[in-house]
């Protein structure tokens, strides 16, 4: 029977990739995760065991949890969260029911680690263009929400990697790179396994954008010319990707939902006789 407070696997990917998604909390045992060691896009995992230690932290915000199969853990800890001011819901069926529906599962072993507080760390080369901007936003969109991004004089990105624990993104020699004719966002969408055809077409205009090869998808040249001009009008790293975000956000809703919409100018003016 389908909980009241439930959300369905089918409306939670609707959500997924705005800036209007809920937190999604992972609240499987540890039996049950290291069985299944994958997670739901933009998901965290959180100890249900200590639910009322954590509870607080999501007061006035719309969350999502899940379990295995959608039972008693998510049920649980949707309570708690409730009874601490959030608005929680349950995913319905749990893990089991999103996997069987086909939805994105990105695999454990591919994600790097993260910090004391459960975010993960990037460090890239600064005065960032495209790649590093649109990684960024699949990042905090689709991976982990409270990512951190260095921007770091190129010649230090390792250094700065090694001594704070960062991963390093979108420079020469590293795993999340460039590969042959692909640009690191292309890497991204493939390797945390998002198949979402939203995100490959976004992935095309943006690797056309960054390798200079507009010719990929009509979008590819204005994404560039917003980018260029992002990096002129801030000259703060941080200031930029927050602006470069809305871009992306804007992007991937177009991709998603209006690729078949039209504009044209209509005359609404009374007409002549």
């Amino acid at each position: 029977m389908t909980s009241f407070n439930a959300i369905t696997p089918e409306k939670l990917l609707r959500l997924l990739g705005t800036p209007k998604a809920p937190a999604i909390l992972d609240v499987r045992d540890t039996d049950d995760f290291d069985a299944d060691p994958y997670l739901l896009p933009a998901s965290r995992r959180r100890d249900h065991e200590n639910v009322e230690a954590w509870a607080a932290e999501f007061r006035d915000r719309n969350v999502v949890c899940l379990c295995q199969h959608g039972g008693k853990l998510s049920e649980g800890v949707a309570a708690w969260l409730r009874l601490a001011g959030a608005a929680a819901e349950i995913l319905d069926g749990g893990l089991d029911a999103w996997r069987a529906a086909g939805l994105p599962l990105i695999p454990v072993s591919i994600l790097p680690g993260a910090n004391a507080s459960g975010a993960t760390v990037w460090v890239t080369r600064a005065r960032p263009k495209i790649d590093r901007i649109a990684c960024p936003w699949l990042i905090r969109r689709f991976i982990d929400p409270g990512a951190s991004f260095l921007f770091v004089t190129p010649q230090e990105v390792d250094g700065v990697a090694e001594r704070f624990g960062a991963t390093p993104f979108d420079v020469e020699g590293v795993f999340w790179s460039h590969r042959e004719e692909e640009c690191t966002f292309d890497t991204m969408v493939k390797e945390f396994r998002l198949e979402l055809p939203a995100l490959h077409h976004l992935s095309r205009i943006v690797r056309g954008a960054d390798t200079n090869r507009p010719d990929l998808e009509p979008q590819a040249a204005g994404l560039l010319a917003i980018s260029l001009g992002l990096s002129r009008m801030y000259a703060d790293d941080i200031e930029q990707l927050d602006a470069g975000m809305l871009c992306y956000d804007a992007l991937y809703r177009w991709a998603r939902d209006a690729t078949q919409e039209k504009h044209d100018w209509v005359s609404h003016g009374a007409k002549r006789s």
